[in-house]
């Protein structure tokens, strides 16, 4: 038992990857899904599609490597968070497709709950914002406009769960309703702070406290899949979101440590040790992973649309057949024009949290083309980064601490996923923040972190601190732009972004 099969239960497909006793990848498959688009901002999945290709990944993985159920050592899990999921406790059925962490259809009601004075409650209690973001607001809606779902909730005869509780909950058969610490603190449910559901949250939300699930550290025993399943029971050891598990997975174990991972959002994470820090810019207050019954926190700047800008030139727009051509048409773009895109599809993430607004460009001329296109896209990655950056170093420095706050005077990014292997755009990501990137040799480091949890817990991957030795860098990105040029393309960001959010 010397492998650990990690399952990557992401927003556009399912992926698993087989790892050896040394970290190494063994075998890997991956499966997309399709996406269902019911009303305008919302997002929707088919819980069946999570389930089965997760499945089929996994037995894939399994029969590339020629490795049977009997030589895991353990299941990791880590998977798209926020998304929400509500099913019958005896026929295992959903009551509706999953709402997908992008979906937005609870503004309003989020709107509600802050001019009501309540965001201050949220915050405090779970280091969130009202926001459509998290899943409190989703499970609400569902009890409210799913027939009968609300009586059937009081009644303990429904579940609530992220994908990795609902997945969980199938592999093991049933026998487990469970979830980790980091799971649990996206959900607008969960005392980050006392570590427990919070029964004034669900109060304020309208959910009864007996659908949530049990909720244990990010390494631990989560149940043990069916025998059927993949020929043989596997203990499920590892659990965390995918952004908790990239912060693990880049050993970012240190205070003031920070990581920014490039898929369909953005999404970075600044470890603050054992103390939650407070953001005064907006930012969120969370658990980077919990390890023997202690949480390290983190701040977290979330944006919505980071990869998914370049599906929209190839699917929306079709000025690309894949996202290899986006590259070669921003290198060529006229340098003399400066077309801004605001990618607010589905609503503005950190700092700004502006669940309304929706996309708009600037800047555009009678020879604005595909190419400026192209490079707008790859360039609002770039000047949303800025933004998570400048609101975390203002955080930094002022909540004290020596670590912290050498961190708010020189962070480096280390980065990861699908973009994060482009150099052009993590070139302009540096010239435009000013701060180093570091691409790590490894670059699949959300799955390595589920992997890495289930490998230390059944005692064949080492602790904390010697997985860190094993990080390596591959390619620094210094800055290059001035600071004049620098700082004056930003300026112009943030007017379209104000001038966004006001229509």
């Amino acid at each position: 038992m010397s492998h650990i099969l990690a399952i990557d239960q992401g927003t556009t497909s399912s992926r698993a990857i087989l790892f050896d006793q040394d970290m190494r990848i063994a075998a890997r498959a991956q499966e997309e899904f399709e996406q269902h688009y019911p009303a305008s901002g919302w997002v929707e999945h088919d819980p069946e599609d999570l389930w089965r290709t997760t499945v089929s990944t996994c037995r894939a993985a399994l029969d590339s490597a020629g490795i049977d159920a009997g030589g895991l050592a353990g299941i990791g899990i880590t998977n798209q968070r926020e998304t929400t999921l509500v099913w019958d406790r005896r026929t295992g059925k959903p009551i509706h497709r999953a709402i997908v962490w992008q979906d937005r259809r609870t503004a309003d009601f989020c709107r509600e709950l802050r001019e009501a004075g309540h965001e201050a409650v949220v915050t405090e209690k779970t280091g969130l914002l009202c926001d459509p973001y998290f899943s409190g607001t989703k499970l609400k809606w569902l009890l409210d406009e799913v027939d009968g779902a609300r009586e059937a909730a009081l009644a303990g005869d429904l579940l609530f769960g992220t994908v990795d509780t609902y997945l969980i909950w199938r592999m093991t058969g049933g026998r487990a309703h469970v979830t980790d610490a980091t799971n649990a603190a996206r959900s607008m449910m969960y005392d980050i702070r006392k570590g427990r559901w919070s029964q004034t949250m669900c109060d304020m939300l309208d959910v009864p406290i007996s659908m949530l699930p049990e909720v244990r550290d990010s390494a631990a025993d989560f149940g043990e899949t069916e025998p059927d399943l993949f020929g043989a029971p596997v203990p499920i050891l590892g659990v965390a979101g995918d952004q908790q598990a990239a912060t693990v997975g880049q050993a970012c174990f240190a205070p003031g440590m920070l990581k920014s991972t490039y898929g369909t959002g953005c999404f970075a994470l600044l470890n603050t040790g054992s103390d939650p820090v407070t953001s005064e810019n907006r930012l969120l207050t969370t658990i980077a992973y919990q390890l023997d019954g202690t949480p390290t926190y983190a701040l977290e700047g979330s944006i919505f649309i980071a990869g998914a800008v370049v599906q929209w030139l190839r699917d929306g727009l079709g000025i690309i057949d894949s996202a290899h051509d986006t590259l070669a048409l921003a290198k060529a773009a006229d340098d003399a024009q400066d077309v801004i895109l605001v990618p607010a599809f589905t609503g503005l993430g950190a700092p700004y949290w502006s669940a309304e607004s929706r996309g708009a460009i600037f800047g555009l001329t009678r020879n604005s083309g595909p190419r400026e296109f192209a490079r707008a896209a790859l360039e609002s990655v770039g000047f949303q980064t800025r933004d998570l950056l400048e609101a975390m170093q203002a955080d930094m420095a002022g909540a004290g601490g020596a670590a912290l706050r050498q961190a708010a005077e020189a962070t480096t990014l280390r980065v990861d996923g699908g973009m994060s292997v482009s150099d052009w755009t993590m070139q302009f990501i540096a010239d435009i923040t000013g701060a180093p990137v570091d691409r790590p040799e490894t670059l699949e480091t959300t799955v390595l972190g589920a992997a890495w949890l289930a490998g230390m817990q059944a005692g064949i991957y080492p602790g904390p601190e010697e997985f860190a030795k094993g990080w390596k860098l591959e390619t620094r990105f210094e800055p290059k732009m001035d600071a004049a040029p620098r700082d004056a393309r930003f300026a112009r960001w943030q007017d379209a972004v104000r001038a966004t959010m006001s229509v």
